[in-house]
């Protein structure tokens, strides 16, 4: 028996130090599986945000009029949490370090640990990291990250920060033309920057970045935010609606974005009727949008007269025929009468 008991007591704390190191693979494990936003621990160990503006003044400006520091207060998303019972879900990115275990979280909006993570206390100098890349920044921006992936900038790895300012969330440069020129200086530049919409101060956002509502928003509330950059015929008649219902083409794109008459399949010119078809296709951008607003209204006005000459038409016709009802009426009745005292005779 001594020799049993002296053979099992080794074997206590080897079971002991395996159960050990099972469970902390455990938690360990489930800990890295957690949502970026949902980090396990105590969230009021962090630095508040006036902590972290002590030092870093610009940036904390910046960031108190961004949308992410309003994420949590923005009255459109409390009408919509509120409205959906105040499910906890959303408040994993509309709050910093939301737990869903506990329901709680260390701050308002989107503040910097959300995207630094937790400081440091060797801090400074010891730098704090950033986590904020594409595919974090996607984890909440889902929509916009599904759209940008089906472009050319997902293609050139040409991510969020390339133009958007972290902390302002805006573009890195004051005009969004620049910052798209910046890197799309091709040859087809020189044909935008003499186009009729950058004569009229429409930049490339407007066309490539317009997002056109739903007509019913879903009630989750996410809606596209023009992050394909692709332009539609919806977006060319988010402005040309008049041209639309004309039913001609604008003035220097009868065929398409291309100028010039369109040829037939056996080479001839098509001939086909636009507006502003007496204006040049060399002339300035000016002279053809003014074409097209002397066309527009000139069509308008044709509409309106060919309009009233109906009218005229159909109230002198529908006039005519009342009259002569009216004047038929009494003789019929009297013939009428006639026929009733033939019948009382007889």
């Amino acid at each position: 028996m001594n020799k049993l008991a002296h053979l099992k007591t080794p074997l206590l704390p080897i079971i002991s130090g395996l159960l050990v190191c099972v469970l902390t693979l455990m938690v360990s494990s489930g800990t890295a599986l957690a949502s970026p936003h949902e980090q396990e621990g105590d969230p009021t160990e962090m630095p508040e945000v006036k902590d972290c503006g002590e030092c870093h003044l610009d940036i904390a400006e910046n960031w108190s009029h961004s949308p992410h520091a309003h994420a949590y207060d923005d009255p459109v998303f409390q009408d919509r949490w509120v409205g959906l019972g105040e499910p906890g879900e959303c408040l994993a990115c509309h709050t910093t370090n939301y737990l869903s275990s506990t329901d709680e979280y260390s701050a308002e909006g989107v503040a910097c640990e959300s995207c630094h993570g937790i400081t440091s206390e060797n801090h400074p100098p010891e730098i704090v990291p950033v986590k904020a890349d594409t595919d974090y920044c996607g984890s909440c921006h889902t929509t916009t990250l599904s759209e940008w992936r089906l472009t050319g900038h997902a293609a050139a790895e040409v991510g969020c920060m390339d133009c958007h300012d972290p902390h302002s969330q805006g573009a890195l440069f004051e005009n969004s033309d620049e910052m798209c020129i910046n890197c799309h200086q091709e040859d087809e530049m020189g044909d935008y920057l003499n186009d009729l919409h950058v004569q009229n101060d429409i930049g490339c956002v407007d066309c490539h970045a317009l997002v056109i509502p739903p007509e019913i928003v879903p009630d989750d509330g996410i809606v596209p935010t023009g992050h394909t950059f692709i332009i539609t015929t919806g977006t060319c008649v988010a402005c040309h609606t008049d041209a639309l219902h004309a039913g001609f083409s604008l003035p220097g794109y009868e065929n398409g974005a291309k100028e010039g008459n369109s040829i037939g399949q056996e080479g001839e010119e098509n001939e086909a009727p636009h507006i502003g078809a007496e204006v040049e296709s060399d002339s300035q951008p000016e002279q053809r949008l003014e074409a097209l607003e002397t066309a527009l209204a000139s069509r308008n006005m044709s509409t309106i007269f060919q309009g009233g000459v109906i009218g005229i038409v159909l109230g002198g016709t529908t006039a005519w025929i009342v009259a002569r009802n009216i004047r038929r009426l009494p003789n019929e009745q009297s013939v009428e009468d006639e026929e009733t005292v033939d019948d009382e005779e007889a």
